[in-house]
C-alpha cells in the first residue's frame, strides 16, 4: 500500500501544478476533469497521513513491549492500545482500497436498470414489482436520484416491465452486481393451495453513456407512437403518447409510455436507447455481435440465478459469493448492503 500511496502523493503535486497552468484553467472541460481528480487525490492524502500516523504510533508501542523496560502497569496499557491501533489501522487500510475502488468503478455514472418477469407467469410480475420497491428503498436509503424512464404495470399490481435511472456517487459501483436472474420461493398471493412456488425475474444494468460515447445519426432512427396500453391511468388510452425508436444498424428498439407527453416519452426512450447501444457496442468490440444485456440476463431459466430469496426460510442467498444471511425482510426493505457489500469486498481482494 505504501507504494500505492506514494504514487498518490506525486500526483497530487504534478496536478497542483497542472490546475496552475494558464492553457490548463482556458479549458473549461480539462480544468474540471484535473480538478475533480485533484479533489478526489486530496481526500485520499487526508486519509494516507492519518494511516501513516497510525503506523508511527503503533511502531513505538511494539517497540516499547519489545524492549519490556517499562513497568508492568505501563506494559498492560500499551497491550492494550496496540490492540485498539491494530483496529484503526485496518480500518483506515479499509476505507483507502473502497475510495479507489469506487473511483475505478465510475462513481459518477448513471446507471439505468431493467427489471423483467421472466419464469413464473403472475407471481414473476408480482415479484417484479417487489424488486423495484426493495431497489428504490435503497436508492433513498443511500442518499441517490430514481428517475422511472418507463413501466408497464399489470392489473394485479405487478409489472411486464419496469425501466429507471439512478443517478448519485458510486450508484454503478453497487449497481453493477445485481445484473442476472433473481429467484423468488414463496406461496404466491394467487395460489390458493399453500404450495411454494419458484418462479424467476430478470435485472439488467446499463451504463448511461455520455454524449461522446453513443453518437447516433437521425437517418438511424425509426419513429413510431402508438396509444399506450395496460395500467396507468385514464390518460393512456386517449393519446398517442407512446414512443418506439427503433435503431436501424443494430435492431436495438426501445419504448416508453410512462409520460402523458409524447416529446417526454421520446426522451426517455432515447436515453434507454443510447444506454443498450452502447452495451451493445462494447460487447460487439470483445465477442461478436452479441450484446451484453442479453449476456447479463441470459434466458430467464430457473438454473440460472446470481440470486435467491427464499420467503419461507427468510433466506437470502447470493450464489457468487456464495453469501447467505437470514434477514430477507431487511433486504426487502433496502438494506441491500447486507449482500453487496460483501460481494464489493471480495472484488476488491481477488483485484488486490
Amino acid at each position: 500500500m505504501f507504494e500505492d500511496l506514494e504514487k498518490i502523493e506525486k500526483e497530487h503535486e504534478e496536478l497542483s501544478l497542472l490546475l496552475a497552468s494558464p492553457d490548463i484553467i482556458s479549458d473549461r472541460d480539462k480544468y474540471q476533469k484535473l480538478a475533480k481528480r485533484f479533489s478526489f487525490l486530496e481526500e485520499l492524502i487526508k486519509l494516507s497521513k492519518e494511516y501513516k500516523s497510525l503506523l508511527k504510533q503503533r511502531g513505538d508501542l511494539e517497540n516499547m513491549l519489545n524492549n519490556g523496560k517499562e513497568s508492568q502497569d505501563i506494559l498492560e496499557l500499551a497491550q492494550q492500545e496496540l490492540g485498539n491501533l491494530q483496529e484503526k489501522v485496518g480500518n483506515i487500510e479499509e476505507d483507502i482500497e473502497e475510495m479507489i475502488y469506487q473511483e475505478e468503478q465510475e462513481p459518477d455514472r448513471t446507471v439505468i436498470v431493467e427489471i423483467r418477469p421472466a419464469a413464473g407467469g403472475q407471481e414473476s410480475s408480482l415479484f417484479s414489482a417487489d424488486l423495484f420497491r426493495m431497489y428504490s428503498k435503497y436508492v433513498v436509503n443511500k442518499g441517490w436520484n430514481m428517475e422511472v424512464l418507463d413501466s408497464q404495470p399489470t392489473e394485479i399490481g405487478g409489472f411486464k416491465e419496469v425501466i429507471f435511472a439512478v443517478k448519485g456517487k458510486g450508484a454503478y459501483a453497487h449497481f453493477r452486481f445485481e445484473s442476472g436472474v433473481h429467484r423468488v420461493q414463496r406461496i404466491p398471493v394467487t395460489e390458493s393451495g399453500g404450495r411454494i412456488h419458484t418462479s424467476t425475474v430478470t435485472v439488467a444494468v446499463l451504463k448511461e453513456p455520455s454524449a461522446l460515447e453513443v453518437q447516433i445519426e437521425p437517418k438511424d432512427l425509426t419513429i413510431d407512437t402508438f396509444r399506450a396500453k395496460g395500467a396507468g391511468g385514464q390518460h393512456v388510452n386517449v393519446t398517442d403518447s407512446a414512443v418506439r425508436i427503433t435503431h436501424l444498424p443494430s435492431g436495438i428498439v426501445a419504448t416508453c409510455q410512462d409520460e402523458r407527453s409524447q416529446i417526454k416519452n421520446r426522451e426517455k426512450a432515447m436515453r434507454i436507447l443510447k444506454a443498450r447501444i452502447l452495451e451493445y457496442q462494447k460487447r460487439a468490440q470483445a465477442q461478436g455481435i452479441d450484446s451484453e444485456r442479453r449476456r447479463q440476463i441470459g434466458t430467464g431459466d430457473r438454473s440460472e440465478k446470481i440470486r435467491t430469496y427464499n420467503f419461507p426460510q427468510r433466506r437470502v442467498t447470493d450464489h457468487r459469493g456464495p453469501i447467505t444471511v437470514y434477514r430477507l425482510e431487511e433486504a426487502m426493505e433496502g438494506n441491500l448492503d447486507l449482500i453487496i457489500k460483501p460481494l464489493i469486498l471480495k472484488e476488491r481482494k481477488s483485484r488486490v
